[in-house]
């Protein structure tokens, strides 16, 4: 009897063994598109962890804000063997050629807080739309009247016309009675702060500083407006962002931005790690948990995962600190008497 449960053990720690080696076999490659924002950090360690718990590796690339050096570098992690790609497109269809190599190659493709328009790829992000109402909401309830700019994220990405589509739906009521005006609206090419300055200055200039609100579309567009209007000693305007940037928080403890929505990063990369394991191990793309069918500018159906962001604004700044996303000290730098929790 000793010996047949010795030999059954035997049986099962092989079996284990055999998965986990199965498990470790796995390499997921991400495709960034830059590492100029400050958040792909966050969204990459939690991306790591969710692939380690999960018994796969690690691999990528740094586009370096080029599509077509990303073209190449998914060529690169597909010649390395990936199971699956995490890819954070630069230009949404320039990267479609890489989706279709990657398709013909059988391996699954998670379209990373972007869209990239088409159904062989899984989409996953937080509810832009639903970003662009909370940014619009925040400006509006402090700035009920007056003249509005809008500076929009980068051309090549969808999310900046998701964005500015939700930012219309909240604001339009108070254009048509003619309580407010859109004086000036650009792209940011890159969504590069230094870009969304000189858009922020050509505005000014061309409108004597008859600004009173801008609605940003993240808070890299949002540092590069407030330093516009600080250069003209107009700091403390109203101005949105999103991604809860560590210097946008900072900036709404002191009051020269409103609002950042924040998009837990951490739990989009935790994500996109369960996913790109679950689809490398062959789950179907719509028996992804969560997963729904998101319909595309297109027209196209793709397989969809949108997590639920929220508004930081000064009356709400302590979750960010509560939930240990920013230290109190790196928050509350330099405010005097500001709102909680730095006062």
């Amino acid at each position: 009897m000793r010996k047949i449960t010795t030999l059954l053990a035997g049986a099962v720690m092989t079996a284990a063994a055999f998965t986990a080696a199965h498990a470790q076999d796995l390499t997921v490659g991400v495709s960034w598109s830059n590492f100029q924002e400050e958040r792909w950090k966050t969204d990459e360690a939690a991306m790591k962890a969710a692939l380690e718990a999960n018994g796969a590796s690690y691999i990528s690339t740094d586009a370096q804000s080029s599509a077509a050096k990303q073209l190449s570098d998914v060529e690169s992690l597909m010649a390395q063997g990936v199971d699956a790609l995490i890819v954070l497109a630069q230009d949404s269809e320039a990267i479609i050629p890489a989706v279709q190599a990657a398709a013909d190659e059988g391996v699954p493709v998670i379209a990373y807080d972007r869209l990239i328009e088409d159904p062989r790829a899984f989409y996953l992000t937080f509810d832009n739309v639903e970003v662009g109402r909370m940014q619009a909401r925040e400006v509006l309830k402090a700035q009920p009247k007056g003249n509005y700019v809008m500076i929009k994220g980068s051309s090549a990405d969808p999310n900046a016309d998701f964005l500015r589509g939700g930012q219309q739906e909240v604001l339009q009521s108070a254009i048509d009675a003619g309580d407010i005006t859109i004086v000036g609206e650009a792209y940011t090419d890159g969504w590069l702060p230094a870009n969304a300055q000189r858009n922020m200055e050509q505005i000014l200039t061309a409108n004597d500083n008859k600004v009173d609100a801008v609605v940003a579309s993240n808070d890299g567009t949002a540092g590069g407006a407030v330093a516009a209007l600080t250069a003209q000693g107009m700091e403390g305007i109203p101005v949105s962002g999103q991604d809860g940037d560590h210097a946008a928080l900072n900036r709404v403890a002191l009051g020269t931005q409103t609002v950042s929505v924040w998009k837990d990063a951490r739990e989009l990369g935790k994500s996109a790690g369960e996913i790109a394991v679950a689809l490398a191990k062959g789950t179907a793309m719509g028996d992804v948990e969560n997963a729904i069918t998101f319909k595309t500018p297109g027209g196209n159906d793709m397989n969809a995962v949108l997590l639920a962001p929220l508004p930081v604004t000064k009356d709400n700044l302590a979750v960010v600190v509560d939930s240990g996303w920013i230290p109190k000290d790196v928050l509350c730098q330099g405010v005097s008497g500001g709102p909680a929790p730095c006062n």
